[in-house]
């Protein structure tokens, strides 16, 4: 009766959930126009992108945010990530872990490292809203058709410190702002900047965000494609392409970043394939995703929290409840996985890039502003230092050979 009772209390909550309208925000500030990384001209390394460049490109994989933009105080947000689009607790996928600065919360990750499976939606939020984001999407699994015998759920939820812009204090994401997150999940174009989780978070002195990019490899390389989707909130001096746009505009480490939300903070990177690995070259797939960060100038600050969260979809290697005892599943073989390393890499360099291009210039609580990265200006010291596609030379790949 118990249990009846429960199944009937979160299916009428669930319902209830859908039924409220969107919760989104309208941009706080309207400055120039923003353009991605590789729409000025910044070719990341040698791979060549999926035709969305983003996370989405991986077949399959969807994306759903909600912005949370109230009065003077309150910039969060929700940023789901879906794997695939049936029953995640059903149809499990291959994934690991990183951590590369443990000063932060990321929900479910031992039992992800220790099982090697992921079974729920993927949901980044602020700090303080780990909780919350739990029980949601604890919730949310609970009332999926075909769960009704489940009793134990292994929520993944990750977060950075919004709290510069953002009253994190007032709590101001609640259960049906994730259940919404995770319904509108959907494939195509991602919203960059400050959106989703990203609203208020604060990246290298300036304005950060939600960013992504994907890599395809050639064909004779397997086809494979990783796609990379960030949460920036991290300091230090911003590197472009490898050109010091941080020095260059006099915002870095030790120096007016410090008046701006200081040094520490966290970036949050989730990283999907369609190449078919299991727990440990993944765990390896998302030790590289960090590379971006560092290749963009993040320094890992004591106090930053930088996570990987890394899946495969691949359709041989999902774990179901009728799967046999003696388990059968493909992975690359190890001489094979640099290339999906050097995507990984590339991938999450751009989306730390593009999180910084599409954020615009924010004001928060207590009369906090935070700039947008300036784009002529980073234009101007990327033709200087020669690493803008036209004046190095580089072809711009769309299509992998």
């Amino acid at each position: 009766m118990k249990q009846q009772v429960a199944a009937s209390f979160i299916t009428a909550w669930l319902v209830s959930v859908a039924l409220l309208p969107p919760v989104v925000g309208r941009a706080v500030a309207a400055d120039s126009p923003r353009c991605r990384a590789r729409e000025m001209g910044l070719v990341i390394g040698i791979l060549p992108p999926g035709p969305l460049n983003a996370i989405t490109d991986v077949a399959g994989v969807r994306v759903g945010q909600i912005t949370l933009i109230e009065g003077h105080d309150i910039r969060t947000g929700v940023t789901a990530i879906l794997p695939h689009d049936g029953n995640l607790f059903r149809e499990k996928v291959p994934a690991a872990t990183h951590v590369a600065n443990g000063f932060g919360k990321l929900a479910g990750s031992t039992q992800v490292n220790e099982l090697g499976e992921i079974e729920t939606p993927i949901v980044l939020t602020n700090t303080l809203s780990v909780g919350t984001a739990v029980s949601a999407i604890v919730a949310y699994m609970l009332g999926l058709p075909g769960n009704a015998d489940v009793r134990s759920v292994n929520a993944v939820v990750g977060e950075t410190n919004d709290g510069f812009l953002n009253d994190i204090r007032a709590l101001a994401v609640r259960p049906e702002h994730v259940i919404q997150a995770v319904r509108s999940a959907a494939g195509g174009p991602v919203a960059e900047g400050a959106v989703g989780a990203g609203t208020g978070t604060v990246c290298l002195g300036f304005k950060g965000g939600i960013g992504t990019a994907s890599r395809r490899l050639p064909d004779r390389l397997g086809g494979w494609t990783v796609g990379v989707l960030v949460q920036t909130n991290f300091g230090g001096i911003l590197q472009v392409n490898g050109a010091p746009v941080g020095r260059a505009l006099g915002r870095y480490y030790l120096k007016d970043e410090l008046s701006n939300g200081g040094t520490d903070g966290s970036c949050m990177i989730v990283v999907a394939t369609d190449a078919p690995l299991l727990h440990r070259n993944l765990r390896r797939l998302a030790e590289r995703a960090v590379f971006g960060l560092a290749r963009t100038g993040g320094t890992g600050a004591n106090g930053s929290g930088d996570y990987a969260i890394s899946f495969s979809t691949f359709l041989g290697n999902r774990l179901r409840p009728d799967s046999p005892r003696t388990l059968s599943l493909t992975e690359i073989r190890n001489d094979d996985l640099t290339p999906l390393f050097l995507a990984a890499a590339e991938a999450s360099e751009e989306a730390i890039l593009n999180s910084l291009f599409q954020a615009r210039a924010m004001d928060g609580r207590d009369g906090h502003h935070m700039d947008a990265l300036p784009l002529d200006e980073v234009q101007r010291i990327c033709e200087k230092h020669g690493v803008l596609a036209e004046s190095a030379g580089i072809r711009q790949n769309r299509q992998p050979n």
